[in-house]
């Protein structure tokens, strides 16, 4: 019988599922979409009517910042409300943290197919692990071992802002804060992002999926975006990565992530990614993986309960 109630939370969409100590049960994981709700609480009422269970338990990994036990997602107008959601659901415990922490949180328990790797290195066995998630914002979660304990500390990394590079690059970034005065790292290294940045660069606009089409089929516009999509992206995936020393690896999630993944080496992603002085050779070790697992956060907010739960 199922136990807990797992939910990712998401700006278009809500993956839910049931759980128990034992693992996600696969057979009930759920989207739904979120315009279709007025807010969390009445989507997870809706999913467990579905399924007549009762959960002793939740956890939420959610798309924006948690405190005191609430959340604003960062892009969609919902506030969540750990009590609401325990009135709503009868669980006893209610849990919120990261939507990016959640992916963290899962890493020990992906499935070896789940996992594409894109620059081999030399892991440290016990160093920290760093998610970085691009999709309709970006953000990045450190998992840390703790004995066979993990410690995933919350972040918000994707509203800091851009660095400084080459005089191009700054001009489309001093071009950005005409619109975003605080030039947030999502604001060019997502999927709106990579929109907004062939907008800036050549006055039109074009969804994702095209212009990563179009760099296929050889057009040069299209190429010179994800270009400088790849300099930013491989610069500020350093620079997270060398803050936190994440020896033990760095690892890509998102649609966005998705989508350029198999672009990013023959754009010279890697360069920018160790371009670090005396640090570069370690930049080198750390391997680069793309995680495909649709349900990662589902997995990671299991293995927080069976983890806090003791």
């Amino acid at each position: 019988m199922a136990e807990w109630l797992l939910a990712d939370v998401g700006a278009s969409n809500t993956r839910v599922a049931l759980a128990t100590p034992a693992g996600v049960l696969r057979e009930t994981a759920q989207t739904l979409r979120n315009d279709g709700f007025a807010d969390l609480a009445p989507l997870l009422a809706a999913y467990l009517d579905t399924w007549g269970a009762r959960p002793t338990a939740l956890c939420a990994g959610v798309a924006g910042p948690v405190r005191n036990g609430t959340a604003q997602l960062t892009n969609l107008d919902w506030f969540i409300d750990s009590a609401t959601l325990a009135r709503a659901t009868g669980a006893s415990e209610v849990h919120l943290i990261n939507d990016l922490q959640a992916q963290a949180w899962a890493l020990d328990d992906l499935a070896a197919e789940t996992l594409t790797p894109l620059i081999p290195g030399i892991p440290a066995p016990d160093g920290p692990r760093m998610v970085m998630g691009l999709g309709t914002g970006s953000n990045i979660a450190v998992a840390h071992r703790m004995g066979a304990r993990l410690f995933v500390p919350p972040a918000e990394a994707g509203h800091s802002s851009l660095p400084h590079l080459d005089e191009t690059t700054n001009a489309l970034i001093t071009a950005l804060a005409a619109e975003i005065p605080h030039k947030p790292y999502e604001a060019l290294l997502s999927g709106p992002g990579l929109s907004r940045l062939y907008r800036l660069r050549t006055g039109h606009s074009l969804p994702p999926p095209q212009i990563v089409a179009a760099h296929a089929a050889g057009d040069a516009d299209a190429t010179a975006t994800l270009e400088v999509f790849a300099k930013i992206m491989g610069t500020v995936t350093g620079n997270m990565a060398l803050t936190h020393m994440t020896t033990g690896g760095v690892f890509l999630i998102g649609g966005a992530a998705r989508m350029v993944a198999s672009h990013l080496l023959s754009l010279g992603f890697a360069e920018h990614f160790t371009a670090k002085g005396p640090y570069t050779p370690i930049l080198r070790a750390m391997p680069l993986t793309l995680i495909t697992d649709d349900h990662a956060a589902l997995s990671g907010c299991a293995r927080y309960l069976r983890q806090h739960l003791k």
